[in-house]
C-alpha cells in the first residue's frame, strides 16, 4: 500500500511543469546511442518492438474513439502483430482507424521529445502510466495482458525511480527510439507490399485499400509522410532545446 501510495504522489507530482532539462550536444549523442540501442540491434528490438507494437495498437483504439467509434477489444502478440477491434458507423471512421497504426509510433515519439525538452516530461510519464493501465482493460488474448503487464511495470519503474533532473533525458530516449522505430516499421511493411506479398493481407495499408479502393501504395505514402513530419517536428524540438536557433 505505501509503494501504490508513493506511485500515485508521483503520478500527481508529474502535472506540474518542470525545469526542461540542459542538454549539450554531447548528452544528446548519448541518448541517441541508447535510444539507438534499443530500437535498432535484433536483440533488444524484440522486447522494445513489443512497446511500439502497443503504441500502435493504442493509436487504432484512439483513432477510433475521436469518431465515435466503440473499441470492443485489442490483442497483442509477441511476435509484434496487433488487432483493434471496434464498432461503429462505417465509411470515412473506419479508415480513420485503421490509418493510424503505423503513424503513432512516430507522432507520440515526437510528442516525447517536445515534451521532454519543453519540461513536460514528467507530465508524459504520468499520462503514459495511467493510458497504459486503463488498456489492460480492453486487451482479450493472454500474450497481450503479459505484454501490457510488463509496460506498466517499466513505466511504474520510470515513475518511482527516475530522479526528477534526469526524466527529460529518459523521455528523449525513449521518443527517439519510438521514432527509430516507427521507420524501422514502415520499411518493414513497405518490405512486405514490395517483395512478400503473400503476406500483405493483414497489412493496415491493404486494409485501408479494401475499405476505400485506394491502392496500398498510397496509403504506404501517407503513412511516410506523417513519420516524416514527426520527424521534422522532433529535429525542431532538440535543435531548440540545444540552442541552435530560438
Amino acid at each position: 500500500m505505501e509503494l501504490t501510495a508513493q506511485w500515485w504522489d508521483r503520478i500527481l507530482a508529474g502535472f506540474a511543469r518542470s525545469q526542461p532539462p540542459e542538454l549539450s550536444l554531447t548528452e544528446v549523442g548519448i541518448i541517441l546511442l541508447i535510444a539507438a540501442a534499443l530500437s535498432i540491434p535484433r536483440a533488444t528490438w524484440r522486447y522494445f518492438g513489443l512497446f511500439s507494437t502497443v503504441v500502435h495498437e493504442l493509436g487504432h483504439a484512439f483513432a477510433a474513439l475521436m469518431t465515435g467509434r466503440r473499441v470492443t477489444g485489442i490483442r497483442l502478440n509477441f511476435d509484434h502483430s496487433g488487432l483493434t477491434t471496434s464498432f461503429g458507423r462505417p465509411g470515412w471512421r473506419t479508415a480513420w482507424a485503421s490509418f493510424w497504426g503505423y503513424p503513432a509510433p512516430a507522432v507520440v515519439g515526437a510528442v516525447l521529445i517536445w515534451a521532454g525538452f519543453a519540461g513536460w516530461a514528467p507530465a508524459t510519464l504520468s499520462v503514459g502510466a495511467l493510458v497504459l493501465l486503463v488498456s489492460l482493460l480492453f486487451i482479450r488474448n493472454a500474450g497481450g495482458v503479459l505484454i501490457l503487464l510488463g509496460a506498466v511495470a517499466v513505466s511504474t519503474v520510470l515513475v518511482l525511480a527516475v530522479p526528477p533532473e534526469f526524466t527529460g533525458h529518459v523521455v528523449v530516449a525513449l521518443g527517439i527510439a519510438l521514432l527509430v522505430g516507427s521507420v524501422r516499421d514502415l520499411g518493414k511493411v513497405a518490405a512486405v507490399h514490395a517483395r512478400r506479398r503473400r503476406d500483405r493481407g493483414q497489412s493496415d495499408a491493404h486494409l485501408l485499400y479494401r475499405a476505400t479502393g485506394i491502392p496500398a501504395a498510397a496509403w504506404l505514402v501517407l503513412f511516410a509522410v506523417v513519420i516524416a513530419g514527426s520527424l521534422a517536428w522532433a529535429w525542431n524540438s532538440v535543435a531548440a532545446g540545444l540552442g541552435l536557433w530560438p
